[in-house]
């Protein structure tokens, strides 16, 4: 399925309401991916670098990485942020030669202002599982969890659950879970903290973050 690319904000909404229901929120989804692919994008002004970097799911080896360099493509709005990297991040997906069986995205799924943040839209346009793991909190209330490895507590917002907070190391700041499509918020903290053995955040997420900004570095 590809992007639909608003012209207004009042658009994009209006897309995001149209693609929310067809969310698989059912899950379990993959409890043990064999594969698993990070997305991350890195900005230079109105420049970007749209990044993919597929591990292997139990020993975390980096198997393929693939990387788009272009132009943003929608203006920045908080909540629409799928449209400006969505059409870089699809056109990097489709040049793997490895299909991952779970995507991670830097950023959120169900836990957004209209329940569709970039994990669901990932997930919905490609058919793969995919999570959201945020640095911080976009939307919702939370208590902060226990100082272990593996404690958390929920992300509530409007009085619904919409991801965790979850610890991924002893005493250092929580990260942020969310759903994104094809499985449930049990598997995805799950998936999460086996993608943290000595980091805060995924791996996933840091060898895409990585390469996206060497590679806008790269291109100037």
């Amino acid at each position: 399925m590809k992007v639909r690319m608003p012209r207004t904000p009042a658009e994009a909404e209006a897309i995001q309401d149209e693609l929310r229901p067809l969310l698989d929120l059912t899950g379990p989804g993959p409890l043990r991916p064999a594969t698993v692919a990070g997305v991350d994008v890195a900005y230079d002004g109105d420049r970007l670098a749209a990044a993919v970097a597929v591990l292997d799911g139990a020993t975390l080896e980096v198997l393929e990485e693939v990387t788009v360099t272009g132009r943003t493509a929608f203006e920045y709005v908080p909540g629409l942020l799928a449209f400006r990297e969505l059409p870089a991040l699809l056109d990097a997906l489709e040049r793997l030669t490895v299909v991952p069986e779970l995507v991670v995205c830097d950023g959120y799924g169900l836990a957004h202002p209209r329940r569709f943040g970039l994990a669901c839209h990932l997930g919905v346009l490609t058919g793969l599982p995919a999570i959201g793991v945020g640095k911080t909190a976009f939307v919702g209330a939370y208590r902060d969890p226990a100082p272990e490895r593996g404690s958390w507590t929920e992300l509530t917002l409007d009085g619904e659950v919409v991801g965790r907070v979850l610890r991924t190391r002893d005493g250092v700041k929580p990260v942020f879970v969310s759903v994104g499509h094809r499985t449930d918020l049990e598997t995805a903290c799950r998936n999460v903290l086996d993608l943290t053995p000595a980091y805060r955040l995924p791996e996933t997420t840091r060898v895409a973050d990585r390469l996206s900004r060497a590679t806008l570095a790269g291109d100037r």
